[in-house]
């Protein structure tokens, strides 16, 4: 199998790029968009002058609980930026979603949750919740991580959508959101005072 294969035999389908637009990501944007492959990996993930976004995470069933996973996070952490990641909501009934979630609290990752997220897949068109994790040298406020998201939205999600899948994603706006120090939605209010 190629990287390609490996990582959409792996993760669901709605959560998936096209082939397509990954390698469009590697070429065109390749000063920020990077694949790190091994026989037992596939790592997809763009570093920005702030922050690294990791894309995709794979490693093959048969290798792990081997460090592979920690030692590609290692080598991250070591560049002093803040990581940020999406991840599906546990899904009791699919272990792998808890051993993500799992995984990635032993490796010091924190959940941003004041920040909403809901994805529409142009593969499947339904609606995608997705929850933000991440780390930080420094003390990160979820302020900068949802800025950071937004910004990965706009470079890397939405690059070039339309001449891709012949359709656009939903708009940053529409897909994120945070709440403020009360609990309120900012996308709400947004929607509802839009001045």
């Amino acid at each position: 199998m190629n990287w390609y294969e490996k990582l959409s035999a792996y993760f669901p389908v709605e959560e998936m790029k096209s082939q397509a637009h990954m390698e469009m990501l590697l070429k065109e944007k390749g000063e920020i968009y990077r694949k790190d492959e091994g026989p037992h990996h596939v790592l997809m993930y763009a570093e920005f002058d702030e922050f690294i976004f990791i894309d995709y995470l794979w490693v093959s069933a048969k290798s792990r609980g081997q460090g592979i996973g920690h030692q590609l996070l290692e080598k991250l952490k070591k560049k002093n930026k803040a990581i940020i990641l999406e991840v599906e909501p546990i899904d009791y009934k699919d272990s792998d979603t808890q051993k993500r979630l799992h995984f990635y609290q032993r490796e010091d990752f924190r959940h941003a949750s004041s920040i909403g997220y809901n994805r529409r897949s142009l593969a499947t068109q339904e609606e995608t919740p997705l929850e933000i994790l991440y780390w930080s040298p420094k003390e990160s406020s979820e302020k900068e991580v949802y800025e950071q998201i937004k910004q990965t939205y706009i470079k890397i999600h939405t690059y070039k959508d339309k001449e891709i899948y012949g359709t656009s994603y939903d708009t940053v706006d529409e897909v994120l959101m945070i709440k403020d120090e009360a609990g309120t939605s900012m996308f709400k209010k947004l929607k509802e005072n839009p001045k």
